[in-house]
């Protein structure tokens, strides 16, 4: 059985099954083929599904065609080549799409494989593209389950899974951990004069945007969406400095898409003396605070959580909500941020040059 990759264009052979011919292993590591060999895999078939024809199994004979001088297909001198006298293939289709095929090769004397056996191979590969389809419906939920649909950037599962490990080895090594909160201003302007599509194609654009900052930093660096216009940036490893560094180039490019009215941007990091961080709700309120901070002065630079400043009692001055009401960036801790009025009041301590605008909505 074989797999289609289109990306870099070949059949990989998963599973060598039955009596198999020298140099050939049951489970290849590296047995590829170049799909440009096999057009019947990449081409005619496609042609003929579009003309309303079903995906079907064929046979080829090591003799070419019904004995065709001269013929010399890649299937048939694989056939000549590997001793075998006859084969069957049966693509995979999933969804209307080649996945791979099914291939089974008889030695030479052994009966041609005849019109009988075709069909039984195309039910036979019937039944395995079903089981495919099943796993791949089951792997795609497994990265649903983890993904944001419509950025692709990590969902805030995932952020709260690899925010616990982090601080855990942040604990046990002392790994500079760093947390950068980012709101996405204007959308809803953008989304009450413009449509949602707009609104939604702004939340793509600044989610690759997100994206190479956290390429920029490395492994252990996750990029997310929050949800709505929030998302953030989980850094592992890297210091503070750079965190910082790489915040402010996401806010320049945030502004320069042209839509929208830019991002207020927020770090916390472990590399800054913001004291204490027994919990991921701690980290995320440091950085949530920064970044309200950040809307309030309009800032288009991130601010930066240290120990003294008044972020940090920003962060701290939160209430229980009777009702239970999670804030943002505040996962399962029952509480909220500061009233807004409180919020433009706090300055805090701030790194990436001067300059700003008028606050900004979203």
């Amino acid at each position: 059985m074989s797999a289609w990759e289109r990306g870099p264009g070949r059949l990989r052979v998963l599973v060598n099954e039955g009596e198999r011919a020298p140099g050939e292993e049951e489970f290849p590591e590296d047995e590829t083929y170049p799909v440009h060999r096999f057009p019947e895999i990449t081409e005619f078939l496609h042609e003929r599904w579009a003309r309303g024809g079903a995906p079907h199994a064929w046979v080829e004979t090591a003799e070419g065609p019904e004995g065709e001088a001269g013929y010399c297909h890649q299937r048939v001198a694989a056939l000549r080549r590997r001793g075998r006298g006859s084969c069957v293939v049966a693509p995979l289709v999933i969804e209307g799409r080649a996945w791979g095929e099914l291939y089974v090769a008889r030695p030479v004397g052994a009966a041609v494989f005849g019109p009988a056996e075709a069909g039984l191979a195309t039910v036979l590969a019937a039944v395995v593209a079903a089981g495919l389809t099943q796993s791949e419906r089951l792997e795609e939920a497994r990265r649903l389950a983890f993904t944001d649909p419509l950025t692709g950037l990590a969902n805030r599962r995932l952020v709260d899974q690899r925010l616990d490990e982090a601080l855990e080895r942040h604990r046990a090594e002392g790994t500079v951990l760093s947390l950068v909160v980012c709101d996405l201003n204007g959308l809803k302007r953008v989304n009450d004069t413009e449509g949602h599509a707009v609104g939604d194609h702004l939340l793509e654009r600044f989610g690759c945007v997100l994206s190479r900052g956290a390429a920029r930093l490395g492994t252990g660096t996750l990029a997310a969406r929050l949800g709505g216009d929030e998302f953030c940036l989980l850094a592992l490893g890297p210091g503070a400095d750079e965190v910082v560094a790489v915040a402010g180039e996401i806010c320049a490019a945030a502004y320069a898409l042209g839509v929208g009215e830019g991002v207020a941007c927020g770090v916390a990091s472990t590399g800054d003396p913001i004291g204490p961080v027994a919990s991921a709700r701690r980290l995320f309120r440091l950085a949530d605070a920064a970044q309200y901070e950040a809307k309030g002065l309009g800032a288009r630079h991130p601010v930066v959580a240290g120990r003294d400043d008044p972020v940090v009692r920003l962060a701290d001055a939160v209430r229980t909500d009777d009702a239970g009401v999670v804030g943002a960036g505040q996962p399962g801790d029952g509480t909220r941020p500061a009233p807004p009025t409180e919020r433009r009041r706090i300055r805090g301590r701030r790194r990436g040059g001067a300059g700003g605008t008028p606050p900004a909505s979203g």
